[in-house]
């Protein structure tokens, strides 16, 4: 009936597939499951006993896996509207090379056989596209990590000390303000800039911030390049400069806008950089880097085996090894250097003109629509990939319930792990839906989703 590849539910799953295709009538099974009426199909299974052995609940998770896990009918009976949480579908390429490299086996740095430098050369070459990708003149500034919360760790933790401070804003996720505040703890200052409205931060605030006189000189500056909530993309324009001639090192979390929009670190004069391979640089998940300007030493976050210098039981000093240890995901960094590769042959101007085009239909379709508030950028061009809206008289969580359960339209609702950005924006504490298209995202689909919530605000 249906492909599945949720391990952790196949046996329960097979039970159910085969108590549905050994049905009396399998046509009204079939013909509920590809209208994406999954309740009347769990309540028709339940009226013949067909499902004796799990309950309502659990035939429908397991229906609704099924049916979000199969690659053919994500893509056709499914709209993805959640980008911002992670990018689907992939570029075909990805797949492709993500599956090759399990294939070939091998484990770079641990042997000097043919498929340990192969991997090793891969991951090589996906240090060069991403140097090439950001306009950066050494690749070995690339290391490679988990996510973009991982790259953050390393770097807040790598680099403060008690005593340091630092400067951010109120429009950070929980991937920079957790660990804040864990350094907080730690003897670390912190200090935050409001944001207005729009979520939008006042980069002459951020200037008179760290220059604040104080007991300690601001050591850091961290700032999110683009909100995950409402997409408003932060004027980074002279800040690198400004932070080196105030001999403060600059952070910038570009979680939302890698792959949306161009970045040449050394130019812009970023010291730290962290980004997700998996959202808008189209990578697969477990896909992260951290970029460390030339001349910056960073504490490493973990310790262990690099495949060099095993003599000695200290981390090695050079980048990337000083912050890689362990078997790198290479499988994960193929799919990357697919992905990066592919967004440099289409250009990011291109795709980026695709997805503002659906962006512009949502603002001014959803402003029209009474009882929804929007939250978004305050002008499109600086509008990251995502926007938030409410509706009056409806809780966010149910406007993504129904969403998901009658139209087969997937979004984000709630406070996106995002809470001091929330209250920013006035959304705090019942959050907001997030819809975030992508590069793959049809004309028909934001048609769709906005006839939905003409819908349920009718």
């Amino acid at each position: 009936m249906v492909s599945f590849c949720d391990a952790g539910k196949i046996s329960r799953f097979k039970l159910l597939n085969h108590k549905i295709t050994a049905n009396p009538e399998p046509a009204e099974t079939t013909r509920l499951w590809q209208t994406n009426d999954l309740p009347r199909l769990v309540k028709l299974l339940k009226t013949r006993e067909l499902v004796t052995s799990h309950t309502a609940w659990e035939v429908y998770d397991l229906l609704r896996t099924a049916r979000i896990m199969s690659p053919s009918e994500t893509m056709t009976g499914n709209i993805y509207l959640d980008n911002a949480a992670t990018s689907h579908p992939k570029p075909a390429a990805v797949y492709q090379r993500t599956l090759e490299a399990l294939r070939c086996g091998g484990n770079a740095g641990r042997g000097g056989h043919d498929t340990s430098m192969a991997a090793e050369r891969l991951i090589f070459a996906a240090r060069e596209a991403l140097a090439d990708f950001y306009t950066v003149s050494d690749s070995s500034c690339f290391a490679f990590t988990l996510n973009a919360t991982m790259a953050i760790n390393t770097a807040l933790f790598g680099l403060l000390r008690a005593g340091d401070r630092v400067v951010t804003s109120s429009m950070e996720h929980n991937a920079v303000t957790r660990p804040l505040r864990r350094l907080v703890d730690l003897g670390v200052e912190v200090e935050k800039v409001q944001a207005d409205r729009h979520g939008r931060v006042d980069q002459q605030r951020l200037r008179q911030a760290c220059l604040a006189r104080s007991t300690r000189p601001t050591r850091l500056l961290v700032l999110n390049h683009c909100s995950n909530v409402n997409g408003q993309l932060q004027d980074i324009t002279g800040l690198g400069s400004f932070c080196r001639e105030q001999k403060i090192l600059f952070l910038l979390d570009g979680s939302q806008s890698a792959g949306s929009f161009p970045l040449a670190l050394e130019t812009e004069q970023i010291d730290l950089y962290a980004a997700p391979g998996h959202k808008n640089l189209l990578g697969p998940a477990g896909t992260g880097l951290l970029y460390v300007r030339p001349g910056l030493q960073l504490e490493p976050l973990f310790y262990g085996g690099t495949g060099g210098n095993s003599h000695s039981d200290l981390q090695p000093k050079r980048m990337p090894e000083r912050l890689e240890c362990g078997t790198q995901n290479l499988a994960g960094i193929a799919g990357l250097l697919a992905a990066v590769e592919y967004l440099q042959e289409e250009g990011l101007d291109p795709l980026r003109r695709k997805v503002e085009r659906h962006l512009q239909r949502l603002v001014t379709a959803l402003v029209a629509i009474d009882g929804v508030r929007l939250y978004a950028a305050d002008r499109i061009s600086h509008q990251g990939d995502a926007l938030s809206f409410t509706v009056d008289g409806l809780d966010p969580a149910e406007i993504g319930f129904r969403l998901d359960h009658e139209f087969g339209i997937a979004v984000r609702v709630g406070l996106h792990c995002a809470p001091d950005a929330h209250r920013t924006l006035g959304t705090y504490p019942q959050g907001t839906v997030r819809v975030s298209p992508g590069i793959f995202t049809k004309d028909a689909d934001i048609a769709t989703f906005l006839a939905a919530i003409k819908t349920m605000c009718s």
